[in-house]
This record gives C-alpha cells, sequence and structure tokens, in this order.
C-alpha cells in the first residue's frame, strides 16, 4: 500500500539541511561583502587626497530593476529601480580611473570636460571645469 518511513522521507529530512546551507552561504557573502567595503572604507582613508589635471572620458550607468508583481488581470504593481553612476576619467599620462558618483554630479558632467579632479583612493570628492 503506502511506503511509510521509506524514499519519501528524504525530502522530510534532506529540505532543512539544504535550507540551512543556502542561509550559511548568504550570511557568509553578507559578512565578505561588509569586511570588503570596510576594507576599501579604510584603504581609502589612509590614502592622500589627490587633485591632479584630468579629462571625463566616458560616462555609465547601471540600472537595476527590482519588485516586480503582477495583480489581477496581469496589471504591474510596485516596480522600483535604483540606477548607479560611473565616470571614467582619463590623466595626462593616458592612465584611467573609473568613479562611482552622485546622480547630481553625473548630469552635470559632459564627456570632454577638461578640469581638475579631486579624489582619495577610490572615492571621488570633485571635479571642477578649468574656464575656457
Amino acid at each position: 500500500m503506502y511506503d511509510v518511513g521509506g524514499s519519501g522521507d528524504w525530502i522530510f529530512t534532506g529540505a532543512p539541511v539544504f535550507i540551512g546551507i543556502i542561509f550559511v552561504i548568504i550570511l557568509i557573502m553578507i559578512i565578505v561583502n561588509l569586511f570588503s567595503g570596510l576594507s576599501q572604507w579604510e584603504k581609502n582613508e589612509k590614502s592622500p587626497r589627490l587633485s591632479v589635471p584630468a579629462m571625463v572620458k566616458v560616462k555609465r550607468t547601471n540600472t537595476i530593476r527590482n519588485g516586480h508583481s503582477y495583480g489581477q488581470n496581469n496589471n504591474l504593481h510596485s516596480q522600483s529601480s535604483s540606477t548607479t553612476y560611473y565616470i571614467t576619467f582619463e590623466f595626462e599620462s593616458g592612465d584611467r580611473s573609473e568613479f562611482h558618483i552622485s546622480g547630481k554630479k553625473f548630469g552635470i558632467l559632459a564627456e570632454g570636460d577638461v578640469g581638475t579632479l579631486t579624489f582619495q583612493g577610490t572615492r571621488y570628492i570633485d571635479f571642477t571645469r578649468n574656464n575656457c
């Protein structure tokens, strides 16, 4: 008739173990990201603040959309997105560095702008255009 205590039990014993492993992996990833972020912050704090001639070379964005849900009649509900802004600066030596910046600064700067870039490690501080 029914297989009591047979081959179907692995679902009830294996599922909690699988869920536990996934939870531990996610927890480890969060901790690693936290320490990586703190390490980068500390490295930036110890770096000198530099102001050097530079040119805005490339502007780019990274947009992440999430929170899609469909309700009654397949109407889309609560959609959210976040955009991250990046600018690549080229120095007189030909070297380039990319910095994460605010959307407000992103909108003000244009590719080809020449001026003085102020930064500390990987942290963008300011860019002042040259008056031509």
